[in-house]
């Protein structure tokens, strides 16, 4: 006979301004299968979960359901408090009186009537729950990183210092990412590659980080702890083991005038090549949409000169199979190309260029060996005018969000133009600053109080080629007056959108994204660096735009949930997933087709004899999230999900008749 136990929590004012929280806990003393019912401030408290553990031992109980918040906020609290005292955790249950009933109601009367009904549906599942216990999963302690920028990097190392192997697996030829593209950093302004590089070579250098670039992930197998997982490793045409890095092929290489991805199109490259002078591995490769050797079978200069012997046409792309038991995706951010502004020439303007493309006319290393020129001619700018939220914070584009660098590193464009054209000006056009990082409101001053950027509060609204002028039209908004500036050079701080591939590598982790394309966090502030997908993790920008300390510290967070993942002998998970009754399963396949986990497949079933008696549906516990569409989907209702049988959700809804 069930004996179950209600109890009402205040929350503060929470729920008891709204609901008579007292007349609930009296309403269910009296309820068939109610042992006890009594209301409390905060039940979460320690007060309050003494108090459940105390009158499980008295009273019996065989059955808790707690009337408070969230069950995403404490259902592990309350069902932790319960196994204490030595009941079963899933004999608990949570009825959220808050979010589903006082926070959204003000009629107190009607407030109450449906807190006793919310937590009706609780009672009557509770006498429904039979014990569960949590699945054990063994774990594979080896974690992938796709994305070799600074927040892959960090939580590399990370991870390696804690003692995992860590597989680091970069689409491009070197690690290093956008930072390494960057002149100087906000607000400190130190050399970008000055903080990056030792970064770079630790990674390449650490003897539990196995660099993989110039590869991608191709397929994704398996479960949290137990995923197995196909990486393709292009073929440099380079071999890895016998370049010494000399530079001796791409200086000799005939065909010198490709644009340089690492330079934005800002640059030249040949078609054997590093993407800058501190690649991490410093190893070249061929672009085989370029090289005459291996589009025509003619020149291989860079064979006959190597003096390694290192460079190899027949080389062939490697198929890579892993076993990891965690992921973190950190594949970072790219921009808004120009051309997709036609009020600012759609890139017909070559003197119309983006913040990244200016950082490489800025860099030591860049094309232009940090002289700022203009690419029409090469002559050096008088005026150059920013121009901000290009693309961001613009429901009109689509890109409603702000990408919160933007106006950091506009500031910091002004300074490092004005350090090298002293009789410069530069000029911001502005919707507002959002400068909400340490010592970043004190930089943006510095910019307009002692280097002298005009900061102009407006939208820009065309621009135009006069000659060998730019004229940007726009409005200055403080003093209410038209604004018609010529320019020698038109930054445009674009938007951050994810990078391209994103969709592709969303869909083979089984991870959702947000209606911008970036990768969705399980819960923005509890949960913030994991997915709805258990053991596959977020860093960086693909999640949001981001700046380097925050990229930083989510791949060292992430970093942390991977080594909390490793640090146990096997895993722990809640056993709300599905099972099926293969008796009564027709293996009609609906289930396998509908589960978006895939956690579901056909099986032959086998007497002791090794013959096979039937084939029915089996599922995955590692895999299955619970989510219950195979349930719906299954035609002959031989699937149940734990925790939600159906006397379970019939008791629920007679609760109400």
């Amino acid at each position: 006979m069930a004996r179950i136990g209600v109890f009402v929590c205040h929350c503060g004012h929470n729920i008891a301004s709204t609901v008579d929280v007292k007349k609930v806990a009296e309403y269910f003393k009296n309820y068939p299968g109610v042992a006890y019912s009594t209301d409390y401030l905060y039940m979460c408290s320690d007060p309050g979960q003494q108090m459940i553990k105390d009158k499980i031992k008295e009273l019996n109980l065989t059955g808790i359901v707690v009337a408070a918040c969230s069950p995403h906020m404490h259902e592990r609290t309350f069902r932790k408090a319960v196994e204490e005292s030595g009941l079963n955790p899933y004999l608990c249950e949570m009825a959220n009186i808050r979010e589903h009933c006082s926070w959204v109601h003000q009629d107190r009367e009607q407030a109450t009537k449906k807190a006793i009904d919310l937590i009706k549906f609780m009672v009557e599942k509770v006498r429904f729950n039979t014990p569960l216990e949590n699945i054990k999963i063994p774990i594979t302690r080896k974690a992938l990183v796709i994305g070799g920028g600074v927040a892959g990097i960090q939580t590399a190392l990370d991870i390696a210092e804690g003692g995992y192997d860590v597989y680091l697996v970069e689409k491009s030829p070197s690690i290093g990412g956008h930072m390494a593209q960057l002149s100087e950093t906000f607000p400190t302004l130190d050399c970008s590659q000055c903080i990056l590089t030792p970064k770079m070579v630790e990674a390449a250098s650490h003897p539990k980080i196995h660099l993989l670039t110039y590869s991608e992930v191709e397929k994704v197998e398996g479960y949290i702890g137990n995923f197995k997982v196909t990486v393709r490793k292009k073929a440099r045409y380079v071999i890895e083991d016998l370049c010494t890095g000399c530079g001796t092929c791409w200086e000799k290489c005939p065909i010198k005038k490709i644009p340089s991805e690492f330079d934005v199109g800002m640059g030249k490259r040949t078609a054997i090549y590093v993407p800058f002078p501190q690649a991490v591995p410093n190893v070249p490769v061929i672009d085989p949409e370029h090289c005459t050797m291996l589009k025509k079978g003619k020149c291989g200069l860079c064979a006959k000169v190597c003096p390694k012997d290192a460079i190899d046409f027949k080389q062939k792309d490697e198929l890579i199979t892993l076993d990891i038991g965690a992921i973190v995706v950190a594949t970072g951010y790219e921009l808004l190309p120009n051309d997709f502004y036609p009020e600012y020439g759609q890139g017909r303007y070559p003197d119309v260029i983006n913040g990244l493309q200016f950082e490489r006319l800025l860099n030591a290393s860049g094309p232009t060996q940090g002289q700022v020129r203009r690419p029409s001619d090469g002559k050096v700018p008088k005026t150059v005018v920013f121009i901000k939220c290009v693309g961001s914070r613009d429901p009109a584009k689509g890109f409603t969000y702000c990408s919160k660098i933007c106006c950091m590193y506009t500031a910091k464009h002004t300074m490092l133009y004005k350090h090298l054209v002293p009789d410069g000006q530069a000029i911001v056009f502005y919707m507002d600053i959002r400068a909400g990082g340490k010592n970043y409101e004190e930089f943006v001053r510095r910019a307009i109080e002692e280097e002298g950027a005009l900061y102009l509060r407006g939208r820009v609204s065309r621009i135009y080629q006069d000659g060998d002028k730019l004229i940007v039209q726009g409005a200055d908004t403080l003093s209410g007056k038209k604004v018609e500036v010529e320019a020698d050079l038109v930054v445009l701080a674009s938007a951050i959108r994810p990078s391209k591939d994103i969709d592709k590598l969303a869909s083979m982790l089984n991870i959702t994204k947000d209606e911008f394309g970036f990768l969705t966090e399980a819960h923005p502030k509890l949960r913030p660096v994991e997915t709805n997908t258990a053991g596959i993790f977020l860093a960086g920008a693909c999640q949001a735009p981001k700046d380097i300390p925050d990229s930083v510290a989510q791949g060292t967070a992430a970093a942390g949930k991977v080594l909390g993942l490793f640090s146990k002998p096997e895993l722990e998970r809640a056993p709300v997933v599905a099972h099926v009754n293969q008796n009564l399963c027709v293996a009609c396949g609906d289930c396998e087709r509908m589960c978006p986990y895939n956690a579901i497949s056909l099986v032959e079933l086998k007497d002791r004899k090794g013959n096979v008696i039937k084939i029915a549906s089996q599922v995955n516990e590692g895999l299955c999230q619970g989510c219950g569409v195979c349930v719906v989907a299954c035609r002959s209702g031989c699937i149940d999900l734990n925790g939600f049988a159906d006397e379970q959700i019939y008791g629920e809804i007679l609760a109400l008749l």
